[in-house]
């Protein structure tokens, strides 16, 4: 079995490369198409319930009468095919990954690719951007997490799956991508003129903030959980552990998630030995339950996580854990709310299909698919506020830590 991804509230999908969270990698040993060659090259292992012929029909009126039969890309038809049937399942996160896909994946996971360097999803059957990337060419372009997708290039994103419009929104450093973006109250939209880049993530930042009282506090801003995360997340532990510091700020904001195990092994910072972190939820008394390794050595400081709309995912698993078995106290706004769990299928020809399989309950049986977790400390942070630097949801979690 390999590491589950918990991410996208949405899928949420890295631009640059598709990044989703909530899902493990695994094998699937159905047979799948390796040639077209006709019908009776295909191999299906079919259920006997179903019918495929009108399948068969329409193919086969396609081969016969459509315009530019010539020129048909079977294996694209197959692949839009297997899209048509995730799609109609109704949920974002079950999608088909060409080659191309799977691989710009892979990569995304590894904290780096090009692109513009923000995570989009489709939220109530919009395109959205999910959270820019810090210093990445989305953020210093001005792109914030909320806003809406309208067109890329002269493409309406109506209709896109979030796979079709990273396909159009990522490219090589260097080129342009142009954005059609609503925001807000804007009555109506903008285009933002965005020069792709490589984009690297930054895993885990720490910093040294303090106190009106000039008490020292460690930040730890957590950007994603990829391979590398709880590695490095374990550096910045020991300089904590290292240093002055009498209280911790974690951030999570526009945390759109990533490994599962990165999430556990983190919480075992905090947590002891034991305690759940997640419980997945397969239904029919299914469930499987990760618990913290322990360690806990970060226990004894006083801490605050801050999260936002672009929270998700993993970063939810690891704030709601902290917040059930340690009454955490959650600063900022209302995180996104993407508790599934996908399971990744490996298929023939490099392809893979994404699938739900489970939602995800906190340590104390809260689901929050579609929900969230609730800010205990709500605090907005506005335009002019970035705009002249400030940070009243840092501002209020240092002052709660006095």
């Amino acid at each position: 079995m390999g590491r589950k991804i918990i991410n996208s509230f949405f899928a949420i999908i890295l631009i640059g490369a598709v990044f989703y969270a909530g899902f493990y990698c695994g094998q699937n040993y159905q047979p799948s198409v390796e040639k077209i060659e006709g019908i009776a090259n295909l191999e299906i292992n079919k259920p006997a319930d179903v019918d495929f012929t009108l399948f068969w029909d329409a193919w086969a009126r396609v081969q016969e009468k459509f315009v530019n039969r010539s020129d048909l890309d079977r294996q694209k038809m197959v692949y839009g095919a297997i899209a048509g049937m995730l799609s109609a399942l109704d949920d974002p996160y079950t999608v088909f990954m060409t080659p191309q896909e799977k691989k710009d994946f892979s990569q995304s996971m590894q904290g780096n690719f090009e692109g513009i360097g923000a995570e989009i999803g489709i939220r109530k059957n919009v395109l959205t951007v999910l959270s820019p990337i810090q210093n990445s060419p989305a953020e210093k372009a001005g792109l914030k997490a909320g806003d809406k997708i309208l067109k890329i290039d002269d493409k309406s994103s109506e209709g896109l799956t979030a796979d079709e419009a990273v396909s159009l929104i990522r490219g090589k450093k260097g080129t342009k991508v142009k954005l059609a973006i609503l925001r807000g109250d804007w009555k109506e939209s903008r285009e933002f003129t965005i020069v792709r880049d490589k984009i690297n993530v930054p895993i885990v930042k720490l910093e040294t903030e303090k106190t009106s009282s000039g008490k020292e506090i460690a930040k730890i801003t957590l950007s994603q959980f990829t391979e590398n995360s709880a590695a490095e997340f374990q550096k910045a532990v020991q300089n904590i552990l290292g240093s002055k510091s009498q209280g911790l700020v974690l951030d999570l904001r526009n945390n759109p998630g990533g490994y599962l195990n990165s999430a556990v092994e983190i919480a075992g910072w905090f947590l002891p030995e034991g305690k759940v972190v997640v419980t997945e939820d397969y239904g029919d008394d299914k469930k499987i339950i990760h618990y913290s390794e322990g360690g806990n050595e970060l226990s004894k400081y006083p801490l605050v996580i801050l999260i936002n709309e672009g929270s998700a995912s993993a970063s939810e698993i690891l704030a709601g854990a902290l917040k059930d078995h340690l009454g955490t106290k959650l600063v900022g706004q209302k995180s996104y709310g993407k508790g599934s769990v996908q399971e990744l299928e490996q298929l023939k020809q490099g392809t893979a299909i994404k699938i739900t399989v489970a939602k995800w309950l906190t340590p104390s049986g809260h689901s929050i698919m579609d929900a969230g977790l609730e800010a205990d400390e709500k605090v907005e942070l506005t335009a002019e506020d970035i705009d002249n630097s400030r940070d009243p949801q840092l501002e209020k979690a240092i002052e709660m830590l006095k």
